[in-house]
């Protein structure tokens, strides 16, 4: 029909638009390098939830000893005092759901990439999941942040934040732009590029290629 769908604020325009009426934003029928954009900040994701498991993300300092805790150890040291609940929240927000969102979002890219295993609307709700529960992985970089500005008893004890926190934090925000930087329209073209209207073109093919 000649109509592409603006990626801000969904209306539908003009395919030969630059602009959209409505929001301004610029108007293109694919990203041409949204799975280069995918890779990069993935790549940059990873390489900094590495040490964000080595580091201690909590140091405890008293006056008789210093304890740092990485963020399973930490998690372990609740359980082992009663914690349960604490303990379970803090390894699915720091553990299950990073490590999950690392393989989701490599999955939707390799699907893009060499063809797709599962039907387009299941991997547009895996998408839509990945988005949604990226800003929930921050919640132990909150509850750092907290235990460090209301524990400050001088000489007696203090919990200041460890090196993995930053690390952590910045893992988060990579792979939150991992997410963003896909192009969800590439779901669909991937089986399918488009229904009765012969081949697609050399640009088209050279995108789901990654060229």
């Amino acid at each position: 029909m000649g109509l592409v769908g603006c990626t801000q604020c969904m209306r539908a325009v003009a395919g030969d638009a630059t602009r959209c009426p409505r929001c301004g934003a610029r108007v293109q029928s694919r990203d041409p390098v949204s799975l280069q954009k995918v890779w990069a900040w993935w790549l940059m994701g990873l390489g900094f939830y590495i040490p964000a498991n080595i580091y201690p993300m909590l140091e405890t300092r008293t006056l008789v000893h210093t304890q740092s805790n990485t963020i399973v150890g930490g998690a372990v040291e609740l359980a082992q005092h009663g914690n349960w609940g604490v303990a379970i929240i803090i390894l699915i927000a720091s553990v299950l759901i990073p490590v999950a969102k690392f393989v989701l979002l490599a999955g939707l890219a390799i699907g893009v990439r060499f063809g797709p295993a599962a039907p387009e609307r299941q991997r547009y709700v895996v998408y839509e999941i990945v988005e949604y529960i990226g800003r929930w992985s921050m919640i132990d970089v909150f509850v750092v942040a907290i235990l460090s500005s209301l524990v400050q008893l001088q000489a007696l004890a203090s919990i200041t934040p460890g090196r993995a926190s930053l690390f952590f934090a910045l893992s988060v925000i990579f792979t939150m732009l991992s997410a963003q930087g896909f192009d969800s329209r590439l779901l669909w073209d991937a089986r399918s590029p488009r229904r009765g209207a012969g081949p697609a073109p050399a640009s088209e093919r050279n995108l789901l290629r990654g060229e």
